[in-house]
């Protein structure tokens, strides 16, 4: 089976600068601290013991293994702890995931398992398409030392078990742990599986570790199911399918791959689910129904784990009694559709354990393993040698370093739906915004019905109140054509430009209308431009087409419906031509007078510091990413577009209009900081010598442009 491995190595010890090692573990500290005394405020009694078997390791467990079991009984105490796993021995996690929202869970997932783990790990994603570019890219721009991760295609395993029908939510990929033999590697021998909604409370070696405890004849390590389905006892000719006892969750599973393929795995398992497929017709709970009916036959090949791997938090399960304390608990499973809202005593425990990998920095999990080396990639070399390459003394060292900074990035963080047009001209409107912008998203979406590119600048936790924004908005949850890309915010500077290209690089359409989320275009802007689009012949022509810009100072406007609406407002004064009384040399060569009574596309000439909302093919180059906070971020962009030789082409019947807000932290300390300033000045200067560089002496007019300002 094909599949894809990346390793992603440290983060370097001049990146480090930017990630403290001490306010790393000093923060990570303080959060064990704050979740070891929710822990103890928290802990109650157990109701009596959890059935007959409670800490049963298995049915056939041996003295040893006895002896074990008693031990994981106490561990909740801090100095009777399992043995974990060897120090630096690599640990494997296999995890399916297909969709957007299966992504996030799974971001949480790794989240609480890298905050516990001392340990090198190896994630394996079995994925779709989409889940496969988000969480490449996440883990490309995550840079965790000692994390390795492999990608296994979903659609090459559809037909290992599309025959098999299934009523459960999860669909066919609900089914596919049962492929694992055949899509792993075959010379990996172990392998902890797990479920996107699971939440880690301890280190994952621990569970690594049973692995020593099984039997020569055990091949596979379950806890038992908490909840009666398997009794067959919910309701009325009930008939789930069979299973040992309460039957085993899957949520939570250890795989002794190298034992399985010895036994035929693969062959075993089609043959159980050919058998009870005749008179089940099909399962309900996915792949959990087939491995409890192989168990059923074969129950000396399975493990019990202690039940503490696995609390199931779905409403009518025995979960509680599955603990003494709450500080016992290892593993937290959300195996309820109603996830966060389900009933336990503890729930509101488990929820703010959740809630806390939720929002967690991201970037304080880039932080090395002691003792375990990791080896460096081509990527982080080259990185480490342009960060060896900066003068920390330079006075403009910060903005240097910002722009050579890697920041993560999420893809798709909300479901997002995409069909081309059959004519080659669809659109894409291209913008960037932070929390403090995001009341602009519902308007937007009404004057633009096109598909949509935002990059998000934001927190891990502002991330999540963004995604309850969006999921709670009728406007924005409606609308599957946005695609929304988080960058995580790192560093002292907003940086701008890289936020600007994660947008352009995600469009899926041949165009691409390059704005900021300030502005509301007219009604009926994306139909115009798809029309200018053929006109002007953009597929064989390089044209960047300029939609003219006009801004209003009122919070509450009555947006023009036409041109002529429009000039009418200007002249009362309730509008006015973009930053005029400001910045007039931004939009001067747009040429408003001519404008106002144009009737066809007039072509203007680039002029220094112009900076105009243009339409472009999606090939235009990208945005310089060393422009960080306020200040040439645009005027570098329409600058290289000229250099590449653009036609400017202003549209006569086309505007968008700027809405008032309050000045942005990186205006202010423009304005406040003569070092921002001069910084700027010289990162200009640098600017034009590249420009120099690449476009040789036909760039020599931005520089005399510049010079006689």
């Amino acid at each position: 089976m094909c599949h894809i491995r990346r390793a992603f190595p440290a983060p370097l010890r001049m990146l480090a600068g930017i990630h403290r090692s001490t306010a790393v573990e000093e923060e990570n500290r303080q959060i064990r601290l704050q979740l070891s005394q929710s822990q103890g405020l928290a802990a109650q009694p157990a109701e009596g013991n959890y059935g007959n078997q409670q800490w049963v390791a298995s049915a056939d467990t041996g003295p040893e293994d006895v002896e074990n079991t008693a031990e994981e009984r106490a561990n909740h105490s801090e100095c009777s702890r399992s043995p974990t796993a060897e120090k630096c021995e690599l640990i494997h996690v296999a995890c399916v995931c297909a969709g957007h929202n299966a992504s996030r869970d799974v971001v949480t997932l790794v989240k609480s398992i890298l905050f516990h783990r001392r340990n090198p790990l190896h994630f394996h994603f079995i994925t779709d398409t989409v889940a496969n570019q988000i969480l490449s890219t996440l883990f490309q721009s995550w840079m965790v030392p000692s994390v390795q991760v492999s990608f296994y295609d979903a659609d090459e395993l559809k037909s290992e078990v599309s025959w098999i029908p299934n009523k459960h939510y999860s669909g066919i990929y609900g089914l596919m742990k049962l492929t694992l033999t055949k899509a792993l590697p075959s010379n990996l021998s172990k392998v902890i599986v797990l479920d996107t909604d699971i939440t880690f409370a301890t280190d994952i070696a621990e569970l690594w570790a049973i692995f020593r405890k099984f039997t020569e004849k055990q091949v596979i390590g379950l806890v038992e199911n908490q909840s009666d389905w398997y009794l067959g006892n919910l309701w009325k000719n009930h008939k789930p399918w069979p299973a040992l006892g309460r039957g085993f969750n899957t949520g939570v599973i250890l795989l002794y791959l190298e034992r399985l393929r010895r036994i035929s795995w693969e062959q075993m398992w089609r043959l159980t689910a050919e058998r009870e497929l005749m008179s089940m017709l099909s399962t309900s709970l996915a792949d959990q129904d087939i491995f409890n009916a192989f168990i059923k036959q074969n129950p000396v090949l399975v493990h019990q784990l202690p039940c503490f791997w696995n609390v199931q938090l779905s409403d009518h399960t025995r979960s509680e009694q599955c603990y003494t304390e709450v500080s016992d608990l290892k593993v937290i499973h959300w195996n309820s559709p109603k996830k966060l809202r389900v009933k336990n005593k503890h729930v509101e425990f488990f929820r703010n354990l959740y809630l806390t990998f939720l929002e967690y920095d991201g970037n304080l999990l880039r932080r090395e393993l002691f003792g375990c080396p990791s080896q460096a990639s081509s990527e982080s070399t080259v990185l480490q040698q342009a960060l060896e390459e900066l003068d920390e003394d330079d006075q403009c060292y910060d903005f240097r370093r910002e722009r050579i900074m890697v920041h993560r990035v999420h893809l798709y963080f909300l479901q997002y739906e995409y069909t081309p047009t059959d004519d080659g001209t669809d659109i894409t409107l291209v913008a960037q915004l932070s929390m403090d912008r995001l009341q602009m998203l519902e308007a937007i979406c009404k004057h633009w019905e096109g598909p949509i590119s935002l990059a998000l600048y934001m927190s891990d936790a502002e991330a999540q109140q963004f995604l309850r924004y969006a999921q709670a908005s009728e406007v924005l949850k409606n609308r599957k054509n946005v695609g929304y890309h988080i960058v995580y915010k790192e560093g002292q500077f907003y940086p701008v430009n890289l936020v600007r290209n994660v947008a352009l690089r995600n469009v899926n359409t041949p165009y691409v209308f390059l704005t900021d989320v300030d502005f509301l275009p007219m009604y009926g802007l994306y139909d115009y431009l798809r029309k200018s689009i053929v006109q002007l012949d953009m597929a064989n022509t390089k044209k960047a087409l300029v939609v003219p810009a006009f801004e209003t100072l009122r919070y509450r406007l009555s947006f023009p419906k036409s041109k002529a609406e429009l000039l009418s407002m200007l002249d009362m004064g309730t509008l006015y031509t973009f930053r005029y009384h400001v910045w007039t040399k931004g939009h001067a060569p747009t040429n408003y007078a001519k404008w106002r009574t144009a009737t066809t596309p007039y072509k203007v000439e680039w002029e220094a510091d112009f900076e105009p909302y243009v339409v472009v093919r999606r090939d235009c180059p990208e945005y310089d990413q060393r422009f960080v906070g306020f200040g040439w971020n645009k005027v570098s962009h329409i600058m290289e577009l000229d250099a590449q030789e653009y036609d400017l082409i202003v549209l006569p019947n086309a505007f968008m209009i700027h809405m008032p807000h309050a000045p942005s932290f990186d205006i202010s300390k423009f304005r406040s900081s003569p070092s921002y300033r001069y910084c700027l000045t010289t990162l200009k200067d640098e600017f034009h010598q590249d420009l120099s560089r690449k476009y040789g002496s036909a760039a020599l007019k931005y520089l005399t442009a510049q010079r006689n300002i």
